[in-house]
């Protein structure tokens, strides 16, 4: 009998990066980041969209940030960010 191993989780790693809009109605972010390493991604700046709009309540363009992004469903996804001094 064979066994395939289990795949193991990805690594999602923090990516800095700058505001450069913020659109709070439709829940998306648009930031000039570095390159995000788990998505094989350059840097570039991008629309991410964002799970829980409260993460981006208090966010506006030239923030600088540290935030964590996925792709589901088809859809790039911040998951994660921090305002960073």
């Amino acid at each position: 009998m064979s066994v395939t191993p289990a795949a193991a989780p990805m690594v999602v790693e923090p990516t800095d990066g700058e505001v450069r809009k913020v659109d709070k109605v439709n829940r998306k972010i648009t930031l000039r980041h570095g390159e995000i390493r788990n998505l094989g991604m350059p840097p570039m700046a991008m629309v991410f969209e964002v799970g829980d709009g409260a993460l981006i309540d208090k966010l506006k363009a030239g923030d600088k940030v540290r935030f964590k992004a996925t792709y589901e469903a088809g859809k790039y996804l911040v998951t994660e960010i921090r305002l960073v001094q």
